[in-house]
């Protein structure tokens, strides 16, 4: 009975190891679980340095894009303005545009002229001396403004001068490199109806298709670049330029009616 028994233990114990060999193993308890692991959360610090890097390249990319539109539109030669209009407005800055301004008038480009931001120190007659050959049109046609002391103060005296007189179309004279922000501020200012036909004057010495190689040059288009952005974004966020408290802070001070001459003389 000893040897019947034993022999399918030693039987069952083959078939075992045969089983072992196979790679097949048998296990009485049940397997353990693997350990979950928690997925990563990214840092919120991470994230945000991520989200500035990208919004900062994205901003940059945007101005420098800005820029290059910018020195784009600037005018490169002088041009008469295209069309008829009811008078013409010069912003002070250069003899060379008031000059530009009156022959303008004296071609019959505009019925009135109106220099815009005189300093109080400058006279009729201190134009005359400067401009001899025009005489005639100094004496007859042609309005001082004294109190614009910036873009902002040109614009609002603009509309008022232009009222006053019942004109509906301006052809403006300024510099090129300062010609986009005073569209800015004249479209601004203006209604709907009222038509701004643009003059811009090629300052001597300053070649703006040469910018990057004059130092000079690339400081007075990257200031001008940034400040008609910044007039850009003010007049979207305001209704009328008299109102603002923006100009105060672009301008420094609000225009101030300084008498050098007496404004009703230029009314009349």
């Amino acid at each position: 009975m000893s040897a019947r028994t034993s022999r399918p233990t030693t039987a069952g114990a083959l078939a075992l190891k045969a089983r072992d060999a196979l790679g097949w193993s048998w296990s009485v308890s049940a397997p353990m679980p693997l350990p979950m692991r928690e997925p990563r959360r990214p840092a919120v610090g991470r994230l945000l340095m991520r989200l500035t890097v990208t919004v900062g390249l994205l901003g940059s990319l945007a101005l420098a894009c800005g820029f290059f539109a910018f020195v784009t539109a600037i005018e490169r030669a002088e041009r008469p303005p295209t069309g008829q209009a009811d008078a013409i407005v010069v912003l002070t800055g250069g003899s060379q545009r008031i000059g530009d301004a009156i022959d303008l008038l004296a071609n019959g480009h505009g019925r009135r002229l109106l220099i815009s931001g005189v300093n109080e120190r400058t006279s009729r007659e201190e134009i005359a001396r400067l401009n001899p050959n025009q005489q005639h049109w100094i004496d007859c046609c042609i309005d001082l403004d004294y109190r614009a002391r910036n873009t902002i103060g040109n614009a609002i005296e603009t509309r008022r001068w232009m009222r006053r007189h019942g004109f509906t179309s301006i052809a403006v004279v300024t510099s090129n490199y300062h010609m986009p922000r005073t569209l800015v501020e004249l479209h601004h200012a203006l209604d709907e109806g009222e038509t701004v036909i643009a003059y811009p004057v090629v300052s001597d010495g300053f070649d703006v298709s040469r910018w990057w190689a004059d130092p000079s040059a690339a400081r007075l288009v990257g200031a001008e670049y940034l400040k008609f952005l910044v007039a850009w974004l003010r007049t979207q966020v305001e209704s009328d330029p008299e109102q603002s408290h923006f100009a105060v802070l672009v301008g420094r001070r609000k225009p101030v009616k300084i008498v050098a001459e007496r404004l009703m003389r230029e009314m009349n």
